[in-house]
């Protein structure tokens, strides 16, 4: 009868564990599943995350491009009446852009340079077009007033918070001074000059001694080195003309894929729209 008994409570036993066990079991069963679906549903918010992410880039790219082609445009027609304006002020954009580069600055600071280097001359809006289109040598007296676009040009510029609108104010007002001092409006030399100043002069003289201009014609590339060479050290800085000079190869290639497609960023320009898509 013990014996019986013994048996039946030992079977009771294993029964309970048998019982217990299936619990555990099918507990397990039901928290896999329930972490693969959680697994499943943070796949799904992470794919719906991505996509978000993505639209909203591809919406600030577009808002981003749209405000710098909106700059160029401005620049454009301030300067609407010099036929060459469109032309020039990319090739200036470009030319430091990749003088930018070579000096060793990031591609964001160079691509502010490439859309903050076309307004160097904005302030030109403000001079009469008697002296701006002057087909002969500027008297003193309007030579001053000349003067004055840098002046002019940080002005319109002032008071952004637009880093490249800030570059284009500094860009205007500094790249007219030189090297050893005696440019304007404020007679700064050496490193006092902005460093995007420094880039944009050079860039700038380069553009306009190989350009025609009411008052004179367009100088031979032989004709254009040779007179900045000249000016290393006085008008330029000469660390910077030097990377200027050793890279003319590049600088004339940009001058050339200009002139073939007209105002717009040329695809054989060091620095593309493209390169703003990829920060």
């Amino acid at each position: 009868m013990e014996t019986n008994n013994f048996e039946t409570q030992y079977a009771d036993q294993l029964k309970k564990y048998a019982d217990d066990l299936v619990k555990v079991y099918k507990s397990e069963q039901q928290k896999r599943k329930d972490l693969e679906n959680t697994n499943l549903q943070l796949i799904k918010y992470g794919r719906d995350l991505s996509s978000s992410i993505l639209k909203l880039k591809t919406a600030n790219q577009e808002l981003s491009e749209a405000y710098l082609d909106t700059i160029h445009r401005l620049v454009i027609a301030a300067e609407y009446k010099d036929e060459d304006t469109a032309s020039h002020i990319v090739r200036i954009g470009s030319y430091s852009a990749m003088i930018a580069k070579k000096l060793g600055m990031p591609d964001k600071k160079a691509i502010n340079i490439l859309y903050a280097a076309p307004m160097h001359d904005i302030g030109k809006i403000g001079i009469p077009d008697n002296i701006l289109f002057k087909p002969g040598k500027l008297t003193d007296e309007e030579f001053e007033i000349m003067k004055k676009h840098t002046v002019i040009g940080a002005k319109i510029l002032s008071n952004s918070k637009s880093a490249i609108i800030k570059l284009g104010e500094e860009i205007a007002l500094t790249h007219h001074e030189r090297w050893d001092g005696k440019g304007y409006p404020n007679q700064l030399s050496g490193k006092h000059i902005p460093l995007a100043g420094r880039v944009v002069a050079i860039a700038d003289v380069f553009d306009a001694l190989m350009s025609k201009r009411p008052y004179k014609e367009a100088s031979t590339l032989e004709v254009t080195l040779d007179i900045m060479q000249k000016e290393r050290g006085k008008h330029f800085d000469p660390d910077i003309l030097d990377i200027f000079m050793k890279n003319i190869d590049e600088i004339l290639k940009i001058r050339t894929g200009v002139e073939k497609t007209g105002p717009q960023y040329s695809e054989d320009a060091s620095l593309e729209i493209s390169l703003l898509r990829s920060q």
